[in-house]
């Protein structure tokens, strides 16, 4: 697909809209979106990634049906439930629509044999437990990157999705990016040369914030379930998100109890295509060092700080975030290098031809990569497996993690990606494992 993501959602909401479908019609006239093939998904957590991406966004592949919100925020939960309703009112030509149900506990979600698959979009606390609990109830999910807050969290995570069978997919839309898996076609089919080095620049973090007082919880807030498995602590509004809207960058992103800051989030995008262009997506890096800073305040994620990685087969990986600095990646190759900036992105290449060049035959050919919603559906379907199933999304968030650890104990560190353990470093090892303070919300293989 050639269009970003803003461009794929105008577009595929306003063709639904157009179509007013009628009482009875033949499967063979609709195919996937027939009754019978239908997908049934259901949404938990209805934040700014539901409304700005994953709710429209899914309900734009043909023979997908939002059939259930979830949300421990009941302002957030009628809001998504309505935004659901006036979709299928507007796109079905109906003066009203109400088939899409509500509920303020996963757990009702799971149980519903109704429900097909799930697309999971909570803070990075409730991942892993809400992504395990998924695999054991059968349910096909999608889940938000960055999948996890460890380490072994993610071998757990990966693990059960193996065991369970489930369709699964890390949901990042960077693969489905033309100019992102163009660079990688270009790279994988030796149009640079040898790789030798990426660099990787991460958008800048606002200022932190400092001591906050306690507050009452907001009366249409479950505080107690949005914790879950971590520790109970006092409410605060900047610990959690804004009250009563759901468009502004939630507040627990900036505090590690919940998050791990721009080096996760925007680098489980970045770490995944690079590893994609290494074909080194089921494994990892040999070494990693790092320096960061660590603020002493409620918002105390990891900022400006540079992490160095280096691979077995030679190619060096930075990262890096200044106090100003702009999403870019870069691929240094024997012969070329390749560079795009911001998102969705914009390529450039100290060979120009590159940027305009498409695959040839016989050649490795991206061009028509589903985007990431299509491609999760098409994998229930086909039973398949999805573009970034959750073990590479888990390879790719576990860079993040082991490049964090490495600026917190300020030493160079040795990684074994088949073990997923530091050679010689048990300080670092005993990092690996994020323990959950509250097991009545954790992880139950």
């Amino acid at each position: 697909m050639k269009i970003n993501r803003r461009e794929f959602v105008t577009n595929s909401a306003c063709a639904l809209s157009a179509i007013a479908l009628p009482t009875i019609v033949p499967s063979s006239v609709f195919g996937a979106s027939a009754p019978s093939n239908r997908i049934n998904v259901g949404f938990i957590g209805t934040g700014r990634q539901a409304f700005g991406a994953n709710m429209p966004q899914m309900m734009a592949v043909p023979g997908v049906q939002a059939v259930t919100v979830c949300d421990v925020d009941s302002w957030r939960l009628g809001e998504a439930q309505a935004f659901i309703n006036a979709f299928y009112a507007k796109r079905d030509g109906l003066p009203t629509y109400k088939g899409c149900a509500a509920k303020s506990d996963f757990r009702g979600l799971l149980s519903d044999p109704n429900i097909d698959a799930l697309m999971i979009s909570t803070p990075d606390h409730w991942h892993v437990p809400l992504g395990i609990a998924a695999a054991k109830a059968k349910k096909h999910f999608a889940l938000e990157k960055p999948l996890t807050l460890s380490v072994q969290q993610g071998r757990m995570l990966a693990d059960a999705v193996a065991r369970y069978g489930v369709a699964n997919r890390t949901d990042s839309e960077f693969r489905s990016l033309r100019v992102q898996n163009h660079a990688v076609e270009l790279i994988r089919n030796g149009h640079i040369g040898k790789l030798e080095r990426i660099e990787i620049v991460l958008p800048s973090d606002p200022t932190p914030v400092g001591v906050q007082p306690d507050m009452p919880v907001p009366p249409e807030l479950n505080y107690d379930m949005w914790l879950g498995p971590t520790a109970a602590v006092p409410y605060t509004e900047k610990r959690v998100h804004d009250v009563k809207q759901h468009a502004l960058r939630p507040n627990w992103m900036r505090i590690d109890t919940y998050a791990q800051g721009m080096i996760a989030n925007w680098g489980a995008h970045y770490f995944d295509v690079a590893q994609w262009a290494m074909n080194t997506e089921h494994s990892g890096p040999v070494e990693v060092e790092g320096r960061g800073e660590f603020p002493a305040s409620l918002w105390n994620t990891m900022i400006n700080f540079k992490v160095r990685y280096a691979y077995a087969n030679g190619v060096v990986m930075t990262c890096e975030q200044t106090p100003t600095s702009k999403p870019s990646i870069t691929y240094f190759g024997s012969n070329a290098w390749i560079r795009i900036d911001n998102y969705p992105g914009t390529m450039t290449s100290s060979k120009p031809e590159l940027v305009t060049r498409e695959p040839e035959a016989g050649e490795l050919d991206f061009s028509k990569t589903l985007w990431d919603k299509n491609d999760f559906i098409a994998s229930i379907r086909e039973g398949r497996p999805s573009l970034e199933p959750i073990e590479v999304g888990h390879r790719a968030i576990t860079i993040a993690q082991i490049g964090l650890i490495a600026c917190q104990v300020e030493d160079k560190l040795k990684w074994n990606p088949e073990k997923e353990l530091f050679e010689g470093n048990n300080h670092a090892n005993a990092l690996l494992a994020a323990p959950l303070t509250r097991p009545q919300w954790g992880i139950v293989l």
